[in-house]
């Protein structure tokens, strides 16, 4: 119960982190482009893809081992709607992992990153599709959690 109770937890602080750093991204993406706010992004969004994988792996231990075993969740359409957005938001973010990736390096070689008004726009698009995604995965969780969508 207690082993539970932990994995719960880290899954919920995994998933909270998430949300928190995507967040973060988002009001970056209002700030100018300076070095130090570069650097902050790629580190942001380091923590971005760590929190998605902590999210994942502690996941995948509840779901086997933690909580109502896997043919509950395997029966369950609300666990795949979860899944699915978990998957769509992962490919949402790959286009600004890579933009703060390139960003970073641009940086570290000297240069200054001065992207355009419609990159930016789009990015913080993103993030905001982001953000919409881990809502509806908050909705179909819930609904997981108490049997709905249940098939058989």
């Amino acid at each position: 119960m207690a082993t539970s109770a932990l994995f719960a937890f880290l899954h919920h602080l995994a998933a909270f982190t998430l949300v928190s750093t995507i967040v973060l991204e988002w009001l970056l993406m209002r700030s100018d482009f300076t070095p130090v706010n570069v650097r902050r992004l790629a580190r942001v969004d380091a923590f971005v893809g760590a929190s998605a994988v902590g999210i994942l792996v502690i996941g995948a231990l509840r779901v086997m081992y933690f909580e109502k075993g896997p043919l509950f969740y395997m029966h369950n359409a609300a666990f795949f709607a979860k899944m699915a957005l978990f998957l769509g938001i992962a490919l949402i973010s790959i286009y600004p992992t890579i933009q703060f990736i390139a960003w970073s390096r641009a940086v570290k070689a000297g240069q200054s990153v001065a992207p355009d008004t419609a990159k930016v726009a789009l990015i913080r698009n993103l993030l905001q599709l982001e953000l919409i995604g881990i809502v509806l995965i908050l909705l179909f969780a819930a609904l997981m959690a108490r049997g709905i969508g249940g098939f058989n």
